[in-house]
């Protein structure tokens, strides 16, 4: 009874998708290593903080969705509009979730304590773009985006302009595959009046605007390598997150939306681990 309760918590956040942001965080603190030495407390302490994070903000997207979800077809079983989750179960789950994320912060330090708050409140505000920005694929990258520069301040206690272009790799590579992603609604995001990239520009100008995005994730990606002062090993690794890349359009080319599972958690899952063992394998050896 209790393992199928923690399954059903696990899948209403998708759990597994915090693949897609934690290497982002890791690879922040390897690359601060590079100024400071590793605090093995702190790196758990920032696992900790992700997963809660990303718990409440999934949570509370579910709860906010419940409606829009059982009127769409290809989200009617998830959790809550199914019935095997009870919304006052979900909302109990994000604020246990948002207190592990704030005493996590708290445990890395007063910045990262004092940031915790408003980030939640950003991060529970993406639920509500779609219902009135086509710009919600960005505010989702810049809601994710906020890991590694949170990992850095949380291990440094102190801010670099550097990490920003970790963060904008991550901006644009989430904001691009999410758009992908919602490729899949466009006929429902119409019909209840909601917005998105596809909805406002069609499926052609979409995946135009997703590989520009996935450009841009790239040149930011390469930003890294003078930014911190990085060797060949990286430059190859991000060699590999180009194919990926490329592998990932040439999958959805022309709209086609049959392997989009594949196109989106399984290679996006592997980019985000590509670059941190990327970054890792350079600062090692």
């Amino acid at each position: 009874m209790i393992k199928e309760k923690i399954l059903t918590y696990a899948k209403m956040i998708k759990f597994s998708h915090t693949l897609f942001a934690l290497p982002f965080a890791l690879s922040a603190i390897v690359l601060a290593s590079k100024s400071a030495p590793i605090n093995i407390a702190d790196i758990l302490w920032v696992i900790v903080a992700m997963a809660g994070a990303r718990s409440a903000a999934m949570g509370f997207n579910r709860i906010a969705d419940a409606k829009i979800d059982k009127d769409n077809p290809r989200t009617q079983q998830r959790e809550i509009p199914s019935g095997k989750l009870k919304p006052l179960s979900a909302i109990t789950f994000v604020l246990i979730s948002s207190a592990i994320f704030i005493f996590a912060s708290f445990m890395l330090s007063k910045a990262c304590f004092y940031l915790s708050f408003p980030l939640l409140a950003f991060l529970f505000s993406y639920s509500y773009t779609k219902r009135f920005t086509w710009l919600c694929h960005i505010y989702l990258g810049a809601a994710i985006s906020f890991a590694p520069i949170g990992a850095w301040i949380g291990f440094m206690e102190n801010f670099s302009i550097k990490i920003l272009f970790l963060s904008a790799a991550l901006l644009t590579y989430i904001a691009g595959f999410d758009i992908l992603y919602s490729l899949q609604d466009i006929s429902f995001d119409k019909e209840k009046k909601l917005f998105s990239i596809p909805v406002k520009f069609g499926v052609k100008k979409s995946l135009f605007i997703a590989k520009i995005l996935h450009g841009l994730s790239l040149i930011f990606f390469l930003l890294i390598f003078p930014a911190f002062d990085m060797g060949n090993i990286y430059l190859c690794f991000v060699g590999i997150i180009a194919a990926l890349f490329i592998a990932e359009h040439f999958i959805v080319r022309g709209g086609k939306l049959t392997h989009i599972n594949v196109a989106f958690f399984h290679i996006n899952s592997i980019i985000s681990i590509t670059a941190f063992v990327g970054i890792l394998s350079d600062v090692i050896f």
